[in-house]
């Protein structure tokens, strides 16, 4: 077992953030002393042509020379510290962004594995099987029932028909027979016996088959 932790990568992160912006700081420091200098310079020089010196005009234009390359170099730097701590953040993300597709990966293997097409198929098939017979079940229950209900209807309905069509009969029936000759008695009433109604009617059918 290690006596050493590993750090982490949010640790190696600031870690180097903190040397970076460490560095960054010195550079920015020796620049500002660089463009103090430069300044310097310049009076000198100015100085110099002034009082018409021109071998020291020419030494210190050297001098400025050299020192403003130091200073292009000095921004050079400080661009560079800038791109690698960007660079540094965007590889923390990218391993960051790998090592969580990696999870997912794993989960999504993890999950094909507990999955079994074929067994997930024949669940549904059979689901299919048992909605077909569950609705067939059903219609035949409606079926029933609108027989079983229908019938009943239907039943009634005849009856009413029956009885509206021997309701017209026996009307036109106690019309024929109130202007027969020789017919003696009351018109056949709707709340006599039933037996005596359709004798009444019998006879009337019979008497109109003879005319």
């Amino acid at each position: 077992m290690s006596l050493f932790k590993k750090p982490t990568d949010k640790e190696v992160m600031r870690k180097t953030e903190r040397e970076l912006k460490k560095t960054q700081r010195v550079v920015d420091r020796d620049r500002v002393k660089l463009e103090r200098d430069e300044k310097k310079l310049e009076m000198e020089i100015k100085k110099a042509a002034k009082q018409g010196n021109k071998q020291a005009c020419a030494v210190l234009a050297k001098q400025l020379v050299n020192l403003r390359k130091q200073k292009v170099r000095l921004y050079g730097a400080s661009a560079t510290i800038s791109s690698v701590n960007a660079q540094t953040k965007s590889m923390v993300a990218n391993k960051a962004t790998a090592e969580a597709m990696g999870r997912t990966a794993k989960a999504m293997g993890a999950m094909n594995k507990q999955m079994d097409p074929q067994k997930m198929m024949k669940t549904m098939q059979q689901f299919e099987v048992e909605s077909a017979k569950m609705e067939m079940k059903e219609e035949m229950m409606d079926d029933v029932l609108d027989d079983v209900l229908g019938g009943s209807d239907e039943e009634e309905e005849q009856d009413a028909i029956i009885n509206q069509v021997l309701d017209e009969i026996g009307i036109e029936v106690a019309g024929k027979l109130a202007d027969a000759p020789g017919y003696k008695g009351a018109l056949p009433s709707r709340a006599s016996d039933s037996q005596a109604k359709d004798k009444a009617i019998e006879d009337q059918l019979a008497r109109l088959m003879r005319e």
